[in-house]
C-alpha cells in the first residue's frame, strides 16, 4: 500500500488520471525518474507513491483485506 504524506497526493493522482487516462501511471513514473535524475530523492519517492496510488485507484475491486 502506498504511503501518502499529504492529501494533495490524491489530488495529483486524480489530475494525472484526468489528463493521461490509462497512461497516468507511466507519467507518474516518468516524473519520478526525472526527479531522481536531478538528485531530488524526496520528489522521486513522492511520485513513486503517487504511481502506486494510481494503480489502486484504477482497480475495479477492493485490494487488500476488506472488513
Amino acid at each position: 500500500m502506498p504511503w501518502l504524506g499529504h492529501r494533495s497526493d490524491v489530488a495529483d493522482a486524480a489530475t494525472l488520471i484526468a489528463a493521461f487516462g490509462e497512461d497516468a501511471g507511466f507519467e507518474a513514473a516518468a516524473r519520478a525518474e526525472r526527479s531522481r535524475d536531478l538528485g531530488n530523492h524526496t520528489h522521486f519517492r513522492r511520485w513513486r507513491q503517487i504511481e502506486r496510488l494510481i494503480v489502486l485507484m484504477a482497480a475495479q475491486g477492493a485490494i487488500g483485506t476488506v472488513q
